[in-house]
């Protein structure tokens, strides 16, 4: 036991031994390895120190030739500043020597203006002083003051206006009745050449021609009885005179009377005339102008260019196959106003359907005017409205006569035809009683204005001629006093076509040689 436990103490003992020394030597060498590593870290801090230091000159040197080169390039940008600074100081210098120049110039230009402004005014003062004791001399020697001579200038110069104003009126009234006078042949030539109508209007008449004179006592008969009886059935008046070889029917009723003529002239070639025999022939000549008036009025219908009419109106339309006015036949005038409205319209712009219908309508109202009362115009329009023709054309008819003011263009264009077609060149006649009323009426009118002296109507009462005082009417009033009358004409009379209303001023100049 002792033993084991001396060779486990020198074990134990020099293993303590053992691990002293290790740890002796690890620290040994712990020691060596950290110093070498120390030296290599001083080593390598030195040369890093030493780069450092290397590029901090390098830096410095660079920084330096950097601002070296700034500060060369500010001194030669200012050198260059400076050089235009004294270039510009010597451009305003002379700029300024200049100005110096011109206005030493000025000055002394405005010296001389001075100099001549004073001799101007002494001048004007001058001539001012002439002028005034020349107009005293004139004031003297005309024995009027300066606003008398003042009034009178204005006065000449006043009648010299209003002679130059009239010559302008006159002129551009001139111009302008040619333009229109212009215009509106062309218009109507354009819509009469388009229209071509008979200007031969076939009359109505009542004489009725005898083989002899012995037919006369045949149809009035015995005691009368033949003509009696003919004047009960056909309601006409038979008038036996001493015309020879003829007889006459009068009646106010076209239509009757057209039946009496036909009938009449059938027994007068017939030969055997009785009251039998004479209603059977009045009957007959009865239907053959109902067909008539029928055909008539579809044949107007046709001509006119109309269509869906009420059958009433197209009868009507018929019957004024047998009226005639101032010696036109109204068939005859309704369709040929009823064409010369469709081509104005056309030429116008304005409704053409209108127009047409109520050219062709405008005098309808003459078809039964002798049994109805009131005007054609009026009972006219009624028998439109009547039927179902529209307002537009109704208003038509009821103004182609101005009983009512026209209110559109195709109710002025239905009385401009009505009026083509009844002053046209054969298409009337008038009575000499009314040519004397006219022109009567006309110097009437043209009398009851001041100033006028004499009046003339010429060309049976186309045109009239009116004198006036040169004393109390000048152009310019003569000028107005012709539309005053042409006005009043217009306002109270009723005529065909247009009246020329000429002014006449005369001044006459009379001095004695002695």
């Amino acid at each position: 036991m002792n033993g084991w436990t001396m060779n486990g103490l020198w074990i134990i003992l020099f293993g303590i031994v053992g691990l002293g020394v290790g740890i002796a030597v690890g620290y040994y060498l712990n020691r060596m390895v950290g110093q070498n590593q120390i030296a290599k870290a001083q080593a390598e801090a030195q040369r890093i120190t030493a780069d450092a230091e290397s590029r901090a000159q390098n830096a410095v040197l660079a920084a330096k030739d950097e601002a070296v080169k700034i500060r060369d390039q500010a001194q030669a940008e200012s050198s260059r500043w400076r050089a235009n600074l004294h270039r510009e100081e010597e451009r305003l210098q002379k700029r300024r020597e200049q100005l110096d120049e011109r206005q030493e110039t000025l000055d002394k230009r405005e010296q001389r203006l001075g100099k001549r402004q004073s001799t101007i005014d002494r001048q004007r003062n001058e001539i001012q002083k002439l002028y005034d004791q020349r107009l005293q001399e004139l004031e003297k020697v005309a024995q009027m003051t300066r606003g008398e001579a003042h009034q009178e200038l204005l006065q000449v110069v006043e009648d010299d206006a209003r002679q130059d104003m009239a010559r302008i009126i006159r002129e551009i009234e001139q111009e302008a009745k040619e333009e229109g006078d212009r215009r509106a042949r062309k218009i109507l030539t354009v819509a009469i050449q388009r229209i071509a109508t008979d200007h031969v209007a076939e009359m109505t008449v009542s004489s009725i021609d005898l083989p002899s004179d012995e037919m006369k006592g045949r149809v009035i008969g015995r005691g009368g009885r033949n003509i009696r009886a003919f004047e009960q059935a056909a309601g006409v008046d038979v008038v036996v005179d001493d015309t020879p070889e003829a007889i006459t029917i009068s009646c106010f009723d076209p239509i009757r009377r057209e039946i009496a003529r036909r009938s009449m002239e059938r027994l007068v070639v017939d030969g055997r005339i009785h009251p039998s025999r004479i209603e059977k022939i009045l009957s007959d000549s009865r239907k053959e102008v109902e067909q008539v008036i029928r055909d008539e009025g579809e044949r107007a219908v046709y001509e006119a260019g109309v269509s869906g009419l009420h059958p009433e109106l197209v009868k009507l339309l018929g019957k004024l196959y047998f009226r005639t006015s101032y010696g036109q036949n109204q068939h005859a005038h309704a369709i040929e106003s009823a064409k010369l409205a469709a081509m104005l319209a056309a030429e116008l712009g304005a409704n053409v359907e209108v127009s047409r219908l109520g050219g062709l309508l405008h005098d309808i109202g003459k078809a039964i005017d002798f049994e109805v009362e009131g005007t054609h115009s009026a009972i006219g329009a009624d028998l439109a409205r009547r039927y179902g023709v529209p307002d537009e054309v109704v208003h038509c008819l009821e103004a182609h006569h101005h009983e009512v003011e026209p209110q559109s263009v195709e109710a002025v264009i239905v009385e401009a035809a009505d009026a083509i077609s009844g002053a046209r060149p054969g298409a009337r006649r008038e009575s000499l009683e009314q040519y004397i009323k006219r022109i009567h009426a006309l110097e009437e009118i043209a009398s009851s204005f001041d100033g006028v002296a004499e009046t003339y109507a010429i060309q049976a009462g186309r045109e009239i001629r009116i004198i006036v005082k040169p004393e109390e009417i000048d152009d310019l009033a003569a000028i107005q006093l012709s539309r005053d009358i042409a006005t009043k004409i217009e306002e109270g009379m009723q005529y065909p076509g247009q009246i020329k209303v000429m002014v006449i001023r005369e001044t006459r100049a009379v001095d004695y040689a002695k």
